[in-house]
């Protein structure tokens, strides 16, 4: 107990400890985010409207690896933290080690499924017939990436639960800048076009898996054993039922993209602007929008080890205040968010490349009034990550849910309906207040639970 008394996450202030965690979290999801942005900048000038199309298309499939990342990423991250807050040295490490290879062995699968299954996947995806050569070129090259961006991004995590979030962040930073220098020669210097792409985004994967092994050898807190990476379904479980939150959050964004995709579709061929405009638009829309996310993402995931400890150490006091503190950070970004986005979309929309009157038409109005209420959009994400981050799951699983599948899938399926294209535009905004407003629900009665745990600590303390 000496050892759990004496830790800095337990002891030293939680601003200090929220901006220790969270800033190199931050820089790392948004330097992860821009995979995505980057090939969709210099797609655009390079390839056009086709080409965008085609990268939002493949979308879905990047957002299932890292469903997967966080799933055992965040999973073995709070395992750790919580067992460690609890004193358990000897059970911690088997959570790192079995996590590390639930990582890669997924990524393993999820490349031979989709290359087995390419076509049928893209077209699943809502791929019209004029962008599908540009997804399949894209996606048969990126896929042999999946193992190593599972394993990156997930392996961010644990270091971090480690106590070296500076690590995770240069993990990141160098994949995401291998990425952008082998984007402009591949692109423009070879004029090797969505393969130039894809290239330079496994390339960047592979760099920043290469520095997750080096520190897996050099693990700070508990050292790493080969026994440690022996499979044990009872680790896998309980990662996976802590993780679950997380992942589920990722895959219900991408079952969303699929479905969005082939709504655009459907009643962008209905309207004046055809197939291939609403999805490029809205893929530019949702990649720019993860730079906010990566933000509020990156201060849920910072307060994750501080709010896992302290919850394991009974320090409930501290674990409310950091929620707080990440909220608070959370409503400034997302203030600042939303001034950019409503006064300057046509501007965004134009680093992305030139297209039509209809293809600015409908990005500028799908940008404003799709993510109108992002100025509330950081409680969900820090929510939810907060009741994985104090091991109860399925409230975190609920709450990553609602959002996307409960809220926003139905929205996007029964408002086109009746107000066809517009409806899809309008389905964003609706979600994003009634999970907001769902949160806020759920963690004031998780408040008042905490509060009684508090005075029955007091209790029992008075009588020691």
């Amino acid at each position: 107990m000496e050892n759990v008394q004496q830790n800095p996450l337990g002891t030293d202030s939680i601003p200090k400890l929220m901006f220790k965690f969270s800033v190199p979290s931050i820089i790392a999801m948004i330097v992860g985010a821009l995979y995505n942005i980057v090939d969709q900048l210099f797609i655009g000038q390079a390839v056009g409207t086709l080409g965008n199309a085609a990268t939002n298309i493949a979308f879905p499939l990047s957002t299932s690896c890292i469903a997967v990342s966080l799933l055992f990423g965040i999973g073995a991250a709070s395992c750790f933290n919580l067992s460690m807050g609890r004193g358990e040295k000897e059970k911690s490490p088997f959570y790192i080690g079995n996590a590390i290879i639930m990582l890669f062995s997924s990524g393993v699968i999820l490349f031979i499924i989709t290359q087995l299954f390419l076509t049928q996947i893209l077209k699943a995806c809502g791929s019209p017939n004029d962008v599908l050569p540009y997804a399949q070129t894209y996606v048969r090259i990126t896929s042999f990436g999946f193992p190593f961006l599972i394993l990156s991004v997930g392996g961010g995590h644990i270091i971090r639960a480690d106590g070296s979030p500076k690590i995770s962040m240069f993990c990141n930073i160098l994949g995401a800048v291998i990425n952008v220098i082998l984007d402009a020669i591949f692109i423009f210097g070879f004029n090797m076009g969505m393969a130039g792409a894809a290239y330079a985004t496994i390339i960047g994967q592979i760099a920043s898996t290469v520095v997750v092994i080096i520190y897996m050898k050099n693990f700070k807190t508990v050292p790493l054993l080969a026994k440690h990476f022996k499979l044990n379904i009872n680790y896998i479980k309980e990662v996976a039922s802590i993780g679950m939150a997380s992942g589920i959050n990722q895959l219900s964004m991408m079952i969303v993209q699929i479905i969005l995709n082939n709504s655009l579709r459907y009643y962008g061929g209905l309207s004046i602007y055809g197939e291939a405009i609403p999805i490029a638009c809205a893929g530019i829309t949702m990649k720019v929008s993860q730079l906010f996310f990566s933000v509020v993402i990156g201060l849920s995931q910072g307060s994750q080890p501080i709010e896992s400890f302290n919850y394991g150490a009974k320090k409930y006091h501290r674990v409310k205040y950091t929620y707080i503190l990440a909220n608070k950070a959370g409503a400034i970004i997302s203030i600042i968010a939303f001034i950019l986005f409503q006064l300057f979309p046509m501007e965004i929309i134009s680093l992305f490349g030139s297209g039509t009157e209809e293809y600015y038409q409908f990005a500028t109005k799908f940008f404003r009034i799709f993510l109108f209420f992002i100025c509330i959009n950081f409680i969900q994400p820090i929510t939810s990550t907060f009741f994985t981050s104090i091991g109860k799951p399925i409230k975190g699983i609920f709450l990553s849910l609602t959002r996307q599948i409960i809220y926003l899938l139905p929205l996007i399926i029964i408002l086109p309906l009746f107000f066809g294209i517009d409806g899809i535009i309008f389905a964003g905004p609706a979600a994003d207040l009634i999970a907001a407003i769902t949160c806020l629900i759920t963690i004031s009665i998780e408040f008042k639970n905490m509060k009684q745990l508090e005075l029955v600590e007091e209790h029992q303390n008075i009588h020691l």
